[in-house]
């Protein structure tokens, strides 16, 4: 029984951080049907500013502060300087520039950081059974999502970011900023994605380091659905449940078939994800 509560605490910690991804990819996939594959190496990248303000400062909460805001710099950047050209084209061009934004970041850290293992440590004490580095990862994700339904629901900013997302021609003819709304959602998503990555890096930070975790959030997000946010927090726990039951009860080599199996369990019953409304379509 002892094994299953600490597998259990263990998925809810790791499916934390696969759910704060998912959203990350969710956000920008709502707003321009683009699946993000850059997330990984900007919250790269971010975290490899954190490491860097935490060596000089000796606080790793001035670092964290350094790679939420970096995330949100770059995440706009990434907008305004990669995508919007490309915007309106084949969906296939902008895929293409994020895969090559990808290759082109990890290769950077790789030759700033280097591509040697850097020690970087947990914000909180790591020991014991749902320590307070667990209780703090979930806390944070669970908050993100909170203030990000807040943002869409309750503020005018909000309302104009899903307003540009769904109805773009409208929302421009309604004096709408559509680029403007784009950018502003991207930067939100490269927020959100920084924190996965602070929460996912720890113990040990390298330019790969992300690349499973961006497996499994993308896996969340499309078992979630891709145009539901709260999907992709359901996604994310039931992804990290399920995996750390796999590698506590039959081992941990097989987790990345477990991520499989159950991505094509969901998708062999709801093939839009399980909280993607079915649409009707003329024939």
């Amino acid at each position: 029984m002892d094994q299953f509560i600490n597998l259990t605490l263990n998925g809810l910690t790791n499916g934390a951080v696969y759910a704060a991804l998912a959203l990350s990819l969710i956000i920008i996939y709502q707003a321009t049907r683009v699946v993000n594959f850059a997330q990984p190496a900007l919250a790269l990248i971010a975290v490899y500013i954190a490491y860097t303000v935490s060596q000089h400062t000796g606080s790793y909460w001035l670092g964290f502060a350094a790679a939420l805001v970096s995330g949100l710099v770059m995440g706009a950047l990434t907008e305004r300087i990669l995508i919007r050209p490309v915007h309106g084209r084949s969906p296939l061009s902008a895929i293409i520039v994020t895969l090559g934004l990808l290759l082109v970041l990890q290769g950077i850290a790789g030759m700033v950081w280097s591509s040697e293992p850097h020690s970087f440590p947990y914000p909180l004490d790591y020991r014991g059974r749902f320590s307070a580095a667990d209780v703090f990862a979930v806390a944070s994700v669970g908050a993100a999502a909170l203030l990000v339904f807040a943002l869409y629901r309750f503020t005018p900013l909000g309302l104009r970011m899903r307003a540009a997302a769904f109805h773009p021609e409208a929302a421009r003819m309604s004096g709408v900023r559509v680029g403007l709304m784009l950018t502003a959602g991207w930067a939100v998503a490269s927020v959100i994605g920084a924190l996965a990555g602070m929460l996912a890096t720890p113990p040990f930070l390298f330019p790969h380091a992300l690349d499973a975790v961006f497996v499994y959030g993308i896996t969340a997000a499309v078992v979630g659905g891709l145009d539901n946010p709260f999907g992709a927090i359901f996604g994310g726990l039931l992804i990290g449940l399920g995996l750390s039951y796999v590698s506590g009860y039959a081992g941990p080599e097989l987790t990345t078939l477990a991520a499989l199996a159950i991505l094509v369990v969901v998708l062999s019953i709801r093939p839009a994800g399980l909280f993607t409304r079915p649409t009707a379509r003329k024939v």
